[in-house]
């Protein structure tokens, strides 16, 4: 068993960046920009934006946080969304999920201009994904197809099983495995939690990504020997024994699932960091799309 590192292809990856960044500066263009829009004060999203932030500052990103009242209305932050797409200045924008029960999460996705839509949310975008045209893909499943380039994962011609349906990661990633590119070019089987006889599908999966959201879900009966598993899954579920008071978990049961796999995520460390990779690596896209020069 092979531990896919997210922490050593997110890095790889980031030093790439950082090179191109730093090969526009020189040329008297401004570096990159990318705002941030937080609502609330949810834990998790408040670790997530950090994270963003100080790797926009890692590889010679500008970075803007706009942080939000969680009773903010919907109209004042599709204002604030307006703003950044008549902003020059600003290459991508992101607003973390989940936001508030009173705010309508689509209408804020489609507010955000398909240019500057760096988490690949939009319809424009994800209907250019559908049909194999150039688009920013969403930066999960964006974030895992970089770390099988990275490690060399073999697709062609795999069965391919995707857990989960959702708009942000089962469904562009069940298209990316399937089109015809180095990191796709699989047979692809996309199940829910209506799907009968989930465990004698996953069992047949050379490629394995849980992308369910229930922790530990996937355990060792479910997968084929030396299967390639991607844990997308990141839950906090309590635990005492922690000064946190939480443990960070899978979808997949990672100490039962490890020693059947050929190549296993780790939870955390794994497709996190991954997706913040491929929101950057779609912002200096959308950045270099922009080419917008100094003055």
């Amino acid at each position: 068993m092979q531990m896919l590192d997210g922490k050593l292809a997110s890095a790889a990856v980031k030093k790439q960046l950082q090179e191109k960044v730093l090969a526009h500066i020189s040329q008297g263009k401004r570096a990159p920009h990318l705002a941030a829009i937080l609502v609330g004060s949810n834990g998790a999203s408040e670790t997530y934006v950090a994270s963003k932030v100080k790797n926009c500052e890692e590889i010679g990103f500008e970075s803007t946080l706009i942080r939000l009242d969680e009773k903010v209305t919907e109209v004042e932050l599709l204002a604030h969304i307006e703003q950044l797409n008549n902003n020059e200045g600003i290459d991508g924008i992101l607003v973390q999920l989940p936001l508030p029960k009173h705010i309508k999460e689509q209408a804020v996705i489609e507010a955000i201009h398909p240019s500057k839509d760096v988490d690949g949310f939009h319809p424009i975008n994800a209907g250019k994904l559908m049909q194999g045209m150039d688009c920013f893909i969403p930066a999960t499943p964006y974030g895992v197809v970089l770390l099988l380039q990275h490690y060399g994962i073999e697709t062609k011609g795999k069965h391919a099983v995707v857990l989960g349906r959702s708009n942000i990661v089962g469904r562009p990633m069940s298209i990316l495995l399937s089109n015809a590119s180095a990191t796709g070019n699989c047979t692809v089987t996309l199940c829910h939690r209506n799907t009968e006889n989930l465990a004698s599908i996953t069992q047949q999966a050379d490629i394995l990504v849980a992308a369910i959201g229930i922790p530990e879900f996937v355990t060792a009966d479910m997968v084929k020997p030396d299967a390639v598993i991607i844990d997308v899954g990141i839950t906090r579920v309590v635990d005492t024994t922690k000064k946190s008071g939480f443990a960070i978990k899978g979808d997949v049961k990672f100490n039962e699932v490890a020693p059947k796999a050929s190549f296993i995520t780790p939870v955390p460390g794994g497709v996190g960091l991954m997706t913040i990779a491929g929101l950057l690596t779609n912002t200096l896209k959308a950045y270099e799309q922009n080419s917008v020069t100094v003055g």
